[in-house]
């Protein structure tokens, strides 16, 4: 969740503020003036929003002292030229009262993405300054399966084609995807996610491909969509099969002739985006089923990306563990953080049915409760069966995995919500639900909670 910090000194204006970007998800805390921003930690934020006429020191003092973080300047129409020259001076862009909520949360929303495409593009420096072993920024891991993932990743890269990259949730798609963006030629142009499950169906059109003034309710300015955003770049979709029909529709076009049209607009607009897609499900069945085109199906599968599942990559997990102790140590401010080997054995016997993310879920709960010394293997609170039951028949191994699901989750649902169900495997309520429906296994009807 991105931190917002906003300087006004009119309490009625900051409570206004507030409550319009606690609505669009945002954290939010309020200041009345420049010292006070100052001792809330500037650089603490992802974002400042103050007013350019403040008591004392105006608000374009913060531009000094922000560093990297950008700033939004309010003003009234009358000082609108002094914002301009803010602008010029770093500010990111200015809103002018009295403003409009959605205009409002749409600068804040654009400002965020500028920010996390610039911090992407440092991270492509990073890593083009890599070690001379091909070992790629956060990708980490030296079994077989990841040293194959970085050679398939590097030939890829010296293409252009589309990329659909697959594997079960939580084995780090978007990773794989940034990866793939920086050893490319591409890599100073932007990287843009876009995570096709957690937009509304009825805005996922408009924020890719943008919407003129007045092209629907609630559109108070034009936007240029995120398709345009990643241009000279890469646009990552994440759960592509998630978009419905209609975008589906909109986004063969764009395959086909590298060109958008946004909502309202009788133009179209030349684009050059590299398309990488991911999903954990089946494109395939889909298109069977009828749920997925099949002509977008063979347009995003020019190139293919398999990710392995971290039950298939050894002892990369201990690797794995052991960054993440590192991380949290270094957030939460601890000394150095340790597993014992009771713990490092019970990582290597685990299953794994949520990949990466279980993991990491699984380190964070233990160093969240974590009292003193090494870490043990309680403290993981590994619930399903260890990997080394799961070996059955030849070819039986995705049963196997299934089994395991489906048997902590009869096991627990008559004690645990259906969110804390997802969380102790590492995937989110969705993936939950869908492995329910495809497995056939039914909710407790009582005695649970929701």
């Amino acid at each position: 969740m991105s931190r917002i910090l906003i300087v006004e000194d009119e309490a009625l204006i900051r409570a206004e503020l507030r409550r319009a970007l606690s609505r669009a998800g945002y954290e939010v805390v309020e200041a009345s003036d420049v010292n006070e921003a100052t001792r809330a930690g500037l650089r603490d934020f992802d974002l400042i929003l103050s007013d350019l006429r403040l008591p004392g020191l105006d608000g374009d003092a913060l531009l000094d002292r922000a560093g990297a973080v950008p700033v939004i300047l309010m003003t009234a129409h009358g000082s609108v030229p002094s914002a301009v020259d803010a602008m010029k001076r770093g500010a990111v862009d200015y809103l002018t009262k009295p403003f409009d909520p959605d205009e409002l949360v749409l600068i804040v929303g654009r400002a965020l993405a500028a920010r996390a495409g610039a911090e992407a593009d440092a991270a492509a420096d990073e890593a083009s300054a890599a070690a001379s072993d091909g070992a790629l920024d956060g990708m980490i891991g030296a079994s077989p399966a990841m040293a194959r993932l970085r050679k398939t990743i590097a030939k890829l890269a010296a293409s252009d084609g589309r990329v659909l990259i697959t594997g079960e949730s939580g084995t780090g798609k978007e990773l794989a995807a940034r990866a793939l963006h920086r050893q490319s030629g591409r890599r100073d142009g932007p990287f843009v996610p876009v995570n096709c499950a957690a937009i509304p169906e009825g805005l996922i059109e408009s924020e890719l491909f943008g919407h003129t003034r007045g092209a629907f309710t609630g559109a108070v300015a034009s936007a240029e969509g995120l398709v345009y955003a990643a241009n000279g770049g890469v646009l990552f979709l994440d759960e592509v099969g998630e978009l419905p029909a209609q975008a589906q529709a909109r986004l063969l076009r764009l395959v086909q002739e590298q060109e958008i049209r946004r909502i309202g607009s009788s133009k179209t607009v030349r684009v050059d985006v590299r398309l990488i897609a991911a999903t954990h499900r089946d494109l395939r069945a889909m298109v069977d089923a009828g749920d997925f085109r099949e002509d977008l199906f063979f347009r995003l599968r020019v190139l293919e990306l398999q990710l392995p599942p971290l039950r298939e990559r050894g002892d990369d997990v201990l690797e794995l563990a052991d960054a993440f102790l590192a991380r949290l140590a270094d957030d939460l401010r601890r000394g150095p953080l340790s597993l014992t080997a009771a713990a490092r054995e019970a990582l290597r016997r685990h299953a794994w049915p949520g990949n990466i993310r279980e993991l990491e879920n699984a380190v964070e709960r233990a160093v969240t409760l974590h009292e003193g010394g090494p870490i043990d293997a309680p403290a993981l609170d590994l619930r399903t069966e260890p990997r080394a039951a799961a070996i059955a028949a030849p070819g039986a191994k995705d049963s196997s995995l299934e089994g395991y699901f489906r048997d902590f989750v009869l096991r627990h649902q008559d004690e645990l919500s259906e969110t804390e169900i997802a969380k102790r495997l590492g995937i989110s309520r969705k993936s939950l639900w869908e492995r329910r429906q495809r497995l056939g296994i039914p909710r407790a009807k009582r005695g649970r909670k929701s």
